[in-house]
Parts: structure tokens; C-alpha cells; sequence
């Protein structure tokens, strides 16, 4: 099905390109990022993660409808771990490979990123090949944090798709309490000399 109207090409990072927190999503959604050309926006996983991104500070507004939208990020970036709108809407682990190039360039010129936010299993395993570190050292699990050796830190949350949030895996309060952790280690980074 062709979408004349649609981004249909890479998704570039969204947000603040000095930013100390960057979020790392999965993949395109084919009617969200596909679409708009910009991460988490029209789609349903965005409305989780914008109203959170609001709450704590890092955006000026709740929602995100359109890449031309008025939405600003404050010290958070948006990527994803495979820029291109999966086949099935799921990256194969082949596409997560091929992809990790682009998303190992960001996180090396990326050099004000202090936290990192993996969004569910596969954005977890794409940083830390992205990174160069051992997967087995570092199991996923949400609200997890792990100390990487660059020093910075990888959060870890379920991802904020229509299908966690609505069985219940991933509840506003679990994912807030994330973003709560997330908040206090760079107020506390921001406050050592």
C-alpha cells in the first residue's frame, strides 16, 4: 500500500541536538514516524511518551500530531534504533544490524548525551551493540538502569506501544517512574562540580 503523502524514507533523530538524555525507540510506526517523518509522532506509542516528556520538562507541550507541529524538546533527542518502517511493522534482527551503524554515529557525536533510554528489548540490544558492549552483561528489564563504560547510563523501560499500554505491561505510573529516576540523576549530575 502506497502513501503518496507519507515521510516513507529514513526518520532523522528529533529534539535537542545538545541534549543530555536520548531516548531510543524501536522502529518507524507506518502511520506514526512513516508518516510524519518525525519520531513517536501520530501515532498511538507517542502519546504516552509526550505527555510523560511533558510532565518532566523535556517538552513544551503534551502531544505531538505533525512534524510541523510547535513541539520543542529541552534536553532530550528522540531516535530510533532502525530508521526505516520495518516490513510487518517489526525489525527483523538482520534490519536492527544493518541500522546500527546510523545509531552508533549518533551516540559517538552525540558527546553531551549523559543518559540513555532504551524503549523495550530490541532499542536496549541496538545501544549496546551500538556501543560496543557485551549484551550479556547488562539484561533488559524495566525500570533497570546499568552504568556503561563511556559513563553514561542506560535506563531501560517497556516500550510505550499500543500493546503494552493497553494490557496493562506498561502503566503511566510505571512509565513516569522512569522518567522520575531518569529526572533525578541528571538534577544530580547538573549539581556535581
Amino acid at each position: 500500500m502506497r502513501q503518496p503523502d507519507y515521510f516513507a524514507r529514513p526518520v532523522p533523530p528529533f529534539g535537542d541536538p545538545q541534549a543530555r538524555l536520548l531516548i531510543v525507540g524501536l522502529a518507524p510506526g507506518m502511520h506514526g514516524a512513516n508518516r510524519t517523518g518525525r519520531p513517536f509522532t501520530g501515532d498511538h506509542a507517542g502519546i504516552l511518551l509526550y505527555e510523560t516528556l511533558h510532565h518532566f520538562g523535556f517538552a513544551s507541550q503534551p502531544q505531538s500530531i505533525a512534524a510541523d507541529d510547535p513541539l520543542k524538546l529541552r534536553d532530550c533527542l528522540i531516535t530510533n534504533a532502525v530508521k526505516c518502517l520495518p516490513p510487518e511493522n517489526k525489525p527483523e534482527s538482520g534490519e536492527v544490524r544493518t541500522c546500527n551503524n546510523f545509531l552508533a554515529a549518533e551516540l559517538k557525536r552525540l558527546t553531551t548525551v549523559q543518559i540513555i533510554l532504551a524503549l523495550g528489548t530490541v532499542a536496549h540490544r541496538a545501544v549496546l551493540m551500538a556501543l560496543g558492549e557485551r549484551q550479556s552483561d547488562f539484561a533488559f528489564a524495566h525500570g533497570a538502569r546499568h552504568a556503561l563504560s563511556a559513563g553514561r547510563q542506560l535506563f531501560d523501560s517497556y516500550h510505550c506501544s499500543r500493546y503494552n499500554t493497553q494490557t496493562k505491561r506498561l502503566t503511566a505510573d510505571g512509565f513516569a517512574a522512569v522518567f522520575a529516576a531518569i529526572r533525578t540523576e541528571l538534577e544530580c549530575l547538573t549539581a556535581k562540580p
